[in-house]
């Protein structure tokens, strides 16, 4: 359980670092930065939740995931270069994300901890 939880919080904190590092500096839309780093706030959201294990946010947070899994995906497929490697990073990240939470959720059950 402590494992999934290090690797769901791990995997959800380079996701934010990920989303920051190209929108602004590494492969922006625009010279400069684009605005696009903003998709990294609805991330923290769940992030105080995963870091406290609380059964709840691992429960709805992978929802979200889905949605960095689509852009990832689309940015992979329509774009080249360093851009195609950080959307392939980020499709990397949201699906551990995505596993590592769906599986502490699923063996934090308090239907799993009373037998």
């Amino acid at each position: 359980m402590k494992f999934l939880q290090y690797v769901a919080s791990a995997s959800l904190i380079a996701l934010i670092f990920l989303s920051l590092v190209w929108e602004l500096w590494l492969a922006p839309i625009r010279p400069g930065g684009s605005s696009l780093a903003f998709k990294a706030l609805p991330l923290l959201l769940p992030l105080m939740g995963i870091l406290k294990g609380r059964r709840y946010t691992y429960q709805w947070a992978p929802m979200l995931m889905l949605a960095y899994f689509t852009e990832g995906v689309v940015r992979a497929w329509a774009e080249t270069g360093i851009s195609a490697q950080l959307a392939a990073a980020e499709i990397a990240l949201s699906v551990v994300f995505f596993l590592a939470a769906i599986y502490y959720a699923k063996f934090s059950a308090p239907s799993r901890q009373a037998g």
